[in-house]
């Protein structure tokens, strides 16, 4: 995949995005993707405003158009395909586990979690650490076979970690780089790869 084509992915994952987040996304560094930035508005293919980019529906196409080939043989590779799988598994359990963060039961029915219980954060983040250290292993070998997906593996260890620091704006904040946000990243990155369409 061309440069241009990969920075067109990461705003595709990324929904819009500064060069600075498109180049976290994919692990490149911020010149090469304000240089392909530059060539995408060019030929139409992203918008920008305020240095805020989206991929327009000419770029859209032109990612789809790329794919197939670009990933024929990881989409073949029944080792990637089944750790795949595996992660759709903790997906499922991550989306739950993040919905009890947010919230919490109270009278039969569910409050906005104010983390006022120190003990039921900490059950939680006790999960979180489980199904991280269960996603480990598969991250290994997505990135054995698209080798820049070991940047999802950093930021959600880094996620992580703050949020054990007591950030709770790190589980699941929208304004931050969050384990949530790093984990959907993730995900609508490999459904793209392999062809894939998100069923949550």
């Amino acid at each position: 995949m061309q440069t241009t084509e990969l920075v067109l992915h990461g705003l595709v994952v990324k929904k819009a995005g500064t060069a600075e987040q498109i180049a976290a996304v994919l692990g490149l560094d911020e010149p090469e993707v304000r240089a392909a930035l530059d060539d995408a508005l060019a030929t139409g293919d992203v918008a920008g405003a305020r240095g805020t980019f989206m991929p327009t529906p000419a770029g859209r196409a032109r990612l789809d158009a790329a794919y197939p080939q670009a990933y024929a043989q990881v989409r073949e590779d029944t080792t990637v395909t089944s750790a795949a799988d595996r992660f759709e598994v903790i997906n499922r359990k991550l989306l739950a586990l993040l919905t009890r963060w947010q919230s919490v039961p109270q009278a039969g029915s569910t409050v906005p979690n104010d983390h006022s219980d120190p003990a039921y954060d900490n059950a939680v983040l006790d999960e979180l650490g489980d199904l991280h250290e269960r996603t480990e292993p598969i991250l290994a070998v997505l990135a054995g076979a698209v080798p820049r997906l070991k940047v999802y593996a950093d930021r959600l260890a880094a996620a992580y970690d703050r949020a054990l620091g007591g950030e709770h704006d790190y589980v699941s904040g929208v304004r931050v780089d969050s384990y949530h946000t790093v984990w959907h990243e993730l995900h609508e990155d490999l459904l793209r790869i392999l062809g894939r369409t998100r069923q949550e």
